[in-house]
């Protein structure tokens, strides 16, 4: 009998090689994202993060997102390196909403086959994203899966942690009727409405290289979501500020009203700042109603403070010396009997 020719897990389809160079390429991304609380570097079974010096009473606040079907744009691109920022910041952003300031990040990559130069594209977006926001890379899997995946396809998720003393917990207890909403501008679409995005875009005839304002379209849908932790933790740092919401999924209509308790209601004026021109080419082209777009899309606004009126003056002040854009969008309501909610 014909012994059976020796098979390697390289003959399965997975290659131990290329994920050690991958871990090889990543090494000095992820040493620029290094914090002094973290022990024993990277590469151990479990990422260490020493909180006891800087926390009397610490809070944990943990977070996990993706950035959704973007990738598949981000695919039909061939963009690779910036679509890890993105998954950091929805990750860090929701944890920032409760006053937290995230301390590490461990992403999860998995694909049918292993491209180094891919792979180091993205977890380099994701090591950036890390710098961007503060917090240190200190771990996560690469996999590699045939036949789990197509070739080509690759699929990304995050986790967060971050912490906060219990004393200056964000939790919309101090929300009161008369609270005015400050909107933070948004870098575009962020990584919330692609389906929708691409749908329009293959109607349209994918007008990628489509002039907006002196930005292709293509830039403007694949720029990467706005990190809003270091300036708001700033914030914080200086101001009283209520309640703040991340708007991602459910936009406008879902995420703010989500940080505000129920015996109260929200005012939003969409008059008070500009629909950016991305969001006025979806809409046209795809012909989406008004209130499609509302629950849909950020529409220009990413994140959202809940602030005291006594208190606007300054905090514009501060948004203004740190360079984000911004708008008084609407306030907080007594609920009544009528909708929690009304968009004008």
């Amino acid at each position: 009998m014909t012994s059976p020719t020796p098979l390697t897990y390289r003959d399965a389809g997975v290659d131990i090689d290329a994920g050690n160079e991958v871990v090889e390429r990543i090494k000095p991304l992820v040493k620029r994202t290094m914090r002094p609380e973290v022990l024993g570097g990277v590469g151990l079974f479990g990422g260490l993060f020493d909180v006891s010096g800087k926390y009397r009473e610490p809070v944990l606040v943990s977070g996990t997102d993706g950035v959704g079907t973007k990738l598949i744009l981000a695919k039909q691109l061939n963009r690779h390196d910036t679509i890890g920022i993105d998954l950091v910041a929805m990750c860090v952003n929701d944890v920032l909403v409760q006053g937290a300031e995230p301390l590490f990040f461990l992403d999860y990559f998995a694909t049918g086959k292993l491209d180094v130069a891919t792979t180091v594209d993205v977890v380099g977006g994701i090591a950036k994203g890390c710098e961007i926001a503060g917090c240190a890379l200190i771990g996560g899997e690469t996999a590699e899966m045939p036949d789990m995946y197509p070739p080509g396809e690759y699929d990304l998720a995050g986790f967060t942690v971050g912490a906060v003393e219990k004393a200056k917990l964000i939790d919309s207890s101090k929300v009161r009727a008369g609270d005015v909403l400050i909107g933070i501008a948004s870098s575009g679409p962020h990584s919330n409405g692609y389906s929708l995005v691409r749908k329009i875009l293959a109607r349209a005839g994918n007008p990628l290289d489509l002039d907006l304002g002196g930005v292709k379209l293509a830039d403007a849908l694949m720029e990467p979501t706005r990190i809003y932790v270091k300036p708001v933790l700033e914030l914080l740092a200086r101001h009283d500020i209520h309640a703040m919401a991340h708007v991602t999924g459910g936009a406008l209509v879902e995420k703010i009203i989500r940080v505000v308790p129920q015996e109260f209601g929200l005012e939003i004026d969409t008059s008070a700042w500009p629909l950016p021109a991305v969001f006025d080419w979806l809409q046209r082209e795809g012909n989406v109603p008004r209130e499609e777009m509302w629950r849909t899309f950020n529409c220009g606004v990413g994140f959202v403070l809940i602030v005291a009126p006594g208190d606007v003056a300054a905090i514009n002040a501060d948004l203004d010396r740190l360079g984000l854009a911004h708008w008084q969008i609407g306030q907080v309501t007594p609920a009544g009997t009528g909708e929690r909610l009304r968009i004008g």
